[in-house]
């Protein structure tokens, strides 16, 4: 996690100093200092400084993984990395259910922006209870 967390400081950092590069860039036009694209860009590092803040205090947390410790070789990082269901239609339906959510906000649609926000509950409670129900159930089913 120490890897992410540099990489987030870093980018933290390169916001902040970009913001007030572009603050004086800006101040010297005949409009003076542009306030959105300051604001935007201190945002945007305040938010990765919270990311990377997370990240470097979850990794004194947990053991080094071999992606932070140089001498670390690359078979050490090897081995399964966890479990990807191979034929679920459930992230296509999620996505689906996010575009029209997003159109929905897009066009000031407030309707079509509820509809887009229940099927995104719907299309994710099936992703997650997948392997839960069904055919997929770790537990036999019930005779009748």
């Amino acid at each position: 996690m120490r890897t992410e967390a540099r990489i987030f400081q870093l980018v933290a950092v390169f916001c902040f100093l970009l913001a007030a590069v572009y603050g004086i860039w800006t101040d010297h036009s005949r409009e003076g200092i542009e306030p959105v694209g300051v604001a935007a860009l201190i945002l945007s590092g305040g938010l990765c400084g919270i990311i990377g803040t997370f990240f470097a205090f979850v990794s004194r947390r947990i053991d080094a993984r071999p992606e932070d410790r140089p001498e670390a070789e690359i078979a050490e990082g090897a081995g399964e990395l966890g479990f990807f269901s191979p034929g679920s239609y459930w992230p296509l339906g999620v996505g689906l259910a996010v575009t029209v959510a997003g159109a929905g906000l897009a066009f000031a649609q407030l309707w079509l922006a509820i509809v887009g926000v229940v099927f995104i509950l719907g299309t994710a409670s099936g992703l997650l209870f997948e392997y839960y129900v069904g055919q997929n159930s770790p537990r036999p089913p019930r005779p009748f």
